[in-house]
Parts: C-alpha cells; sequence; structure tokens
C-alpha cells in the first residue's frame, strides 16, 4: 500500500496555536488543490483528536464540473469517543479501535491490535485497510497520528503545504516525538518538487 502524509503548517511546522486554532492555516488554493489530491486516493485517516478539534468531513469538495469519487474515511480511535452525531459517524466512515467494537452512528466500527501505547497498530491499521482493497492512503492528521506512521516506516511520501506565517513553540507540531537519540536515526525524504500555490508552497517528498 502506497501511504502518503498530507501536512498544512505554518513555516516552523505547527499545524495549530497552543489553544488547538487550525482553521486556516494555508490559503484557499492550497486546500483547493488538497481535495483533488484526495480524490486520488483510495482512504483518508484521522486520529480522533482531529475528530473531536475540528469535525472534519473529509470528502472531495470539486467543482460541479470536477466529479470525484470521495475516498473512504478512516478515523483512529482507541477508545471510541467519536461523537455518534460527528460528521465522520456515518456510512463511508471506519473507525478503527482498539476498544470493545460497538455502533457509532452510521460508521463501520471494526478491532484492529494495538500498539505499546494502546493506540491502534500502523500494522493492523494497514492489514484492516488492505483488506478493504485500499492500495493508497492518505493520512493527513494530527501529529501523533503523523508520527506514528513515520515512527513505523510506513510513510512512502510527503506532501507538505506550508503557509507564510509563524506559530512559535507553543503551537502544535505537526510531528509529535520521535524518540531519537540521534541524527542518523532520522527518517530520510528526497525532495522533488516545490510549487507556489496561491500564498503557500507545496513540497512533494519520497523516502529515502
Amino acid at each position: 500500500m502506497a501511504v502518503t502524509l498530507k501536512l498544512a503548517t505554518s513555516l516552523d511546522g505547527r499545524i495549530a496555536t497552543a489553544a488547538g486554532e487550525s482553521r486556516w492555516i494555508t490559503g484557499p488554493e492550497a486546500r483547493n488543490l488538497g481535495h483533488r489530491l484526495r480524490a486520488e486516493s483510495d482512504a483518508i485517516l484521522v486520529g480522533v483528536e482531529t475528530v473531536l478539534a475540528d469535525d472534519p468531513r473529509l470528502t472531495t469538495r470539486l467543482p460541479e464540473d470536477e466529479p470525484g469519487p470521495d475516498p473512504i474515511r478512516v478515523v483512529l480511535d482507541s477508545r471510541l469517543r467519536t461523537p455518534p452525531g460527528a460528521n465522520l459517524a456515518r456510512e463511508g466512515t471506519l473507525i478503527l479501535t482498539t476498544s470493545d467494537v460497538r455502533p457509532v452512528g452510521g460508521a463501520e466500527v471494526v478491532g484492529v491490535g494495538p500498539d505499546a501505547d494502546g493506540r491502534p497498530a500502523v500494522a493492523a491499521v494497514l492489514e484492516a485497510l488492505a483488506d478493504r482493497g485500499v492500495r493508497t492512503l492518505m493520512v493527513e492528521g494530527g501529529g501523533r497520528v503523523a508520527a506514528a506512521f513515520v515512527a513505523a516506516g510506513a510513510v512512502d511520501a510527503l506532501w507538505w503545504f506550508r503557509a507564510p506565517i509563524l506559530l512559535g513553540a507553543e503551537g502544535r507540531p505537526c510531528v509529535a516525538a520521535l524518540a531519537l537519540a540521534k541524527l542518523a536515526d532520522a527518517p530520510k525524504f528526497r525532495r522533488l518538487d516545490v510549487q507556489s500555490v496561491g500564498d503557500d508552497l507545496w513540497e512533494r517528498y519520497e523516502r529515502i
């Protein structure tokens, strides 16, 4: 399975202020491109913290003359905290949990194996998605989910949108702690392209 980590951050790699404000860091042109990129993926994945903070829809909102299918929406939710009334608690959403499986709105809820912290293990997540025919996965947030996929060596590509703002150290990082002791242990990527998208930059990387 090809896994792409999509990030939308400030220049200093922050996805939100310390208070959690994140709409909108990037401009409308970058967001419109993001919807087109979603349409190229079989599934889009977020963590439950993103659901609780932003209540996203994870749809491909394209112009009427550019019809595109909505990918499978995937939520990692170890303790099933997704509200039944959330936008993602509906048909077309797959919630992967390490808790006892129970209904959450109209979403499909599936149990998967946990990692050392009790969250859905990346390998188990990818296996569950592969069983459903997913070949391309876009991971959209937040910092802990991004760190889990990076640490597992599962990220094949980075699509990084950077807005020309600075949020400072108190802002929320796009990738949470990786517990690296040495620079040599850092995951490495090769930059493929940089484009201007409105006032923002879109950088594409592949894993080395």
